[in-house]
């Protein structure tokens, strides 16, 4: 069975199954439902637990081994497995397929792992145990959900925020759920409870995003030039190497070429889309990225990337980083800048 997130405390309220998986991109959200798990079964009487972490060289029978041990005074066993590379391995799956066919309500598997390609997710151990157990999948929210995530947390503390209060929050931890955890419990503790000012939340939160490479590929595909802007900087204060970002913004647009080529020649879309490795939530933003992107501009950007490329390797002169967000623009929509108000900042 599978669940989503937030769905997790309500199902704990009604029920506890004796296996339980947690998976996906953000620790955070990860720790959390695995310590309410835990809590759940202590309090239904798993009083026995015993954590395995599968490393090199890890032996499976030792899982089968532990819920084979019951305790001396007949209490109930938790079994804290973790696999942090997210593979078992032939003999890993060959244990996890066995025990979702021994399911004992006297012991209880919690199995946590990291984020799983699609491979591993069709992978015959993953599907025993959706069909066994309850499967969570916890990513962190994207830009656009995370105002609406912080206003959930604040919730919790009996606080709550404008929707401009909770976006600058958002931007400012982006990328890094965990410093948005520990930033709204910092206005928990600074300020009472009701309503937040936007002055009192520029006051106690810092800037503690967290930038990364997947984050700018997002806002290029978005046409989104705050963020792309924002991502770029910060990229480049966190000292980003240039091939890297080059290489990120010159694939996305050697892709949206080649589909809006095929396109162009009539070809059908998700064919194209197929052939350029584009999967899943990827082929949205990559489908309304096209729908405002011509095959000259597109060719353009590409004849650009090959300028900063000639730069980065020492030929010719200029701020490469201005040059990757002049590259940005070509992708973004061209708004008229209102009268009296400055451009968006460059990257410095």
């Amino acid at each position: 069975m599978l669940l989503k997130g937030e769905q997790l405390a309500a199902h704990l309220e009604r029920d506890l199954r004796p296996l339980y998986v947690l998976y996906g991109d953000e620790p955070l959200l990860v720790l959390e439902a695995a310590d309410a798990i835990r809590a759940k079964a202590r309090n239904s009487g798993y009083t026995e637990r015993e954590v395995l972490t599968v490393l090199p060289q890890f032996d499976w029978g030792a899982l089968l081994a532990a819920g084979g041990n019951m305790s001396l005074f007949g209490d109930r066993k938790l079994i804290d497995l973790r696999i942090p590379n997210g593979k078992p391995g032939k003999d890993g799956s060959s244990a996890l397929q066995a025990w979702c066919q021994n399911l004992s309500s006297d012991t209880m598997l919690l199995i946590t792992l990291p984020e799983l390609d699609w491979k591993e997710e069709k992978s015959a151990w993953f599907t025993a145990l959706v069909d066994a157990g309850v499967v969570i999948k916890l990513n962190a929210p994207p830009l656009a959900e995370l105002p609406g995530w912080i206003a959930g947390r604040l919730r919790r503390q009996q606080q709550s925020a404008e929707l401009d209060s909770l976006k600058f929050i958002a931007e400012r931890v982006e990328g890094n759920l965990l410093a948005a955890h520990q930033e709204i419990q910092k206005l928990g503790l600074l300020y009472p409870t009701g309503q937040l000012s936007m002055e009192q939340i520029r006051d106690a939160v810092l800037n503690v995003a967290r930038y990364d490479i997947d984050g700018l590929r997002e806002a290029l595909l978005a046409g989104d030039l705050a963020r792309l802007n924002r991502t770029l900087d910060g990229l480049m204060q966190e000292g980003e190497a240039p091939p890297l970002v080059l290489w990120a913004m010159t694939e996305e647009i050697r892709a949206l070429t080649a589909i809006r080529a095929g396109l162009d020649s009539g070809r059908p879309a998700d064919l194209l889309l197929k052939e350029a490795k584009v999967w899943g939530p990827r082929q949205l933003p990559v489908k309304k990225a096209l729908q405002r992107l011509s095959t000259a501009a597109l060719e353009e950007a590409l004849r650009h990337a090959g300028r900063i490329d000639r730069l980065a390797k020492g030929i010719g002169q200029g701020n490469i980083w201005e040059e990757f967000l002049r590259l940005g623009l070509r992708l973004c929509p061209q708004t008229p800048t209102p009268a009296g108000r400055p451009a968006p900042s460059s990257v410095r």
